[in-house]
C-alpha cells in the first residue's frame, strides 16, 4: 500500500514538472511574441541597425544675412520668400534670410568693419573688390557665378514731374539755370557713382574726348545739386516725398517703382541720349560662411537669382534679367539706348575709382560742399 502511495507520489511530481516546464515555455514565446509589438498591439518587424543609420536627422534652420545696396529693398523681399520655399522642398531645411540696405560703398565698408553677411549683393564691382583685401571674401569671387557674378543689369535714367515743366530731354538740360538735380554722394553710393560715370562718358563723347571739358561739364553739374544724400533711396526720398529738385538721376527700377508707388500722374521717366550699362554684382562672404557653416545654403541663394524664377522676380521688379527667355518676354519693359561700358570706357571699377572717387580724385576736385 505504502509502495503504491510512493509511486503516485512520484507521478504526480513528474506530471506537475512537465505542466510547469509547458508553462514557462509558453510563456516566454507569449513574451517574446509581445516584445516584437507596440502598445497597440500592431506587429511590427524590427528595421536592421543600417537602415536606422542611414536616416538623415533634419538639419536645423538657417538664417542668411544678405548685405545689399539701396533699391533692392523690393527685389529681395520677393526673391527671399520665394527661394525660402524652393529650399524647403527641395532640402526640408527652413531659411530665413535678413537684409541690410544702405549706400553701396557704405554697406561695403560695414562688412569690412564687421558686419557678419553671408552674401553681399551691391552696386558694382569695385564695392565687392574692397571685401576681398582684408581676406573676407575671395579675390576670384566675379568667377563663381554666371556673368561675372552679375544676375541682372540697370541703368541710369532721369525720373522728372509730370509733364517735364523744366524740358529735360538729355545731360546738357542739366546744368540750365534753375535746373536742380538729385543725386547721391559718389563717395558712399553705387548709383551716384554710376551716374557721375554717365555724365562724364557723356561730356566726353560731346567734346570730342577732351577730359578738361569733362571735368568742367561734370563739375558744373555738380553746383546743380542742392543736397547729397548717402543712398540711392535717400535721394529718391528727397525728390518724390519732400519735393526737392527738379530732375532725380536714377537707377531705372528705382524710377519705376516712385511712378507705381505715386503714379503715373506724377512723375515720368526720361530716357537719355547715352547712359551707362550698370552690372550690381553678388558674392558669398567667404569667411563668414565657413565659421557660420553657412556656405552651402549661401551659395544655392545666389544661383538662385540665375534660374527661371530668378529672372522673373528680377524683371518684375525692373531690373533688366540676364536670361534671353525672360528679358524676350520683358522687352516692351525696358527700353533700348546706347549703354557706356566700365570696363570699355573707364578701364574698368579698379582705375575708375582711383581717378575719380578716392581721395583727391577729380570728384573731390570738382565739389565743395554748398558750393
Amino acid at each position: 500500500m505504502k509502495k503504491i502511495t510512493h509511486v503516485r507520489s512520484i507521478v504526480i511530481i513528474l506530471v506537475l514538472t512537465l505542466l510547469l516546464a509547458a508553462c514557462g515555455q509558453g510563456g516566454s514565446n507569449a513574451a517574446n511574441k509581445q516584445s516584437n509589438k507596440p502598445a497597440n498591439g500592431t506587429n511590427v518587424t524590427n528595421a536592421p541597425a543600417t537602415e536606422e543609420a542611414s536616416k538623415e536627422k533634419p538639419k536645423p534652420p538657417v538664417e542668411l544675412l544678405n548685405v545689399s545696396y539701396d533699391p533692392t529693398r523690393e527685389l529681395y523681399v520677393e526673391f527671399n520668400e520665394a527661394f525660402a520655399k524652393h529650399w524647403k522642398a527641395e532640402t526640408g531645411q527652413e531659411v530665413t534670410i535678413k537684409q541690410s540696405h544702405g549706400g553701396s560703398g557704405k554697406q561695403g565698408r560695414a562688412v569690412i568693419d564687421g558686419l557678419k553677411a553671408d552674401v553681399v549683393t551691391l552696386a558694382l564691382g569695385y564695392d565687392i573688390d574692397a571685401i576681398t583685401e582684408p581676406g573676407l571674401i575671395n579675390s576670384d569671387w566675379q568667377s563663381k557665378f554666371e556673368h561675372n557674378s552679375s544676375p541682372y543689369t540697370s541703368t541710369i535714367v532721369f525720373l522728372v514731374r509730370k509733364g517735364n515743366p523744366k524740358g529735360i530731354k538729355d545731360w546738357n538740360d542739366l546744368i540750365k539755370d534753375k535746373v536742380e538735380v538729385i543725386t547721391p554722394n559718389p563717395k558712399t553710393s553705387g548709383g551716384a557713382r554710376w551716374n557721375y560715370l554717365a555724365a562724364w562718358g557723356y561730356a566726353l563723347k560731346q567734346n570730342g574726348n577732351d577730359e578738361a571739358k569733362a571735368q568742367e561739364f561734370v563739375a558744373e553739374l555738380f553746383k546743380h545739386v542742392p543736397v547729397l544724400d548717402s543712398g540711392a533711396r535717400g535721394s529718391t526720398t528727397t525728390f518724390v516725398e519732400r519735393g526737392i529738385g527738379d530732375v532725380l538721376l536714377a537707377w531705372e527700377n528705382e524710377a519705376f517703382l516712385s511712378i507705381n508707388e505715386l503714379g503715373p500722374d506724377k512723375f515720368e521717366i526720361v530716357y537719355p541720349s547715352l547712359s551707362i550699362l550698370a552690372e550690381p554684382p553678388v558674392a558669398v562672404v567667404d569667411k563668414v560662411v565657413d565659421e557660420r557653416g553657412t556656405r552651402e545654403v549661401a551659395e544655392a541663394y545666389l544661383k538662385y537669382l540665375y534660374t527661371e524664377e530668378g529672372q522673373e522676380i528680377a524683371a518684375k521688379n525692373y531690373y533688366r534679367p540676364i536670361s534671353e527667355a525672360i528679358a524676350a518676354k520683358y522687352k516692351d519693359q525696358f527700353k533700348e539706348l546706347e549703354l557706356l561700358s566700365i570696363d570699355k570706357d573707364f578701364g574698368g571699377w579698379k582705375e575708375a575709382q582711383s581717378k575719380h572717387f578716392a581721395d583727391g580724385g577729380v570728384f573731390d576736385k570738382i565739389y565743395t560742399p554748398g558750393s
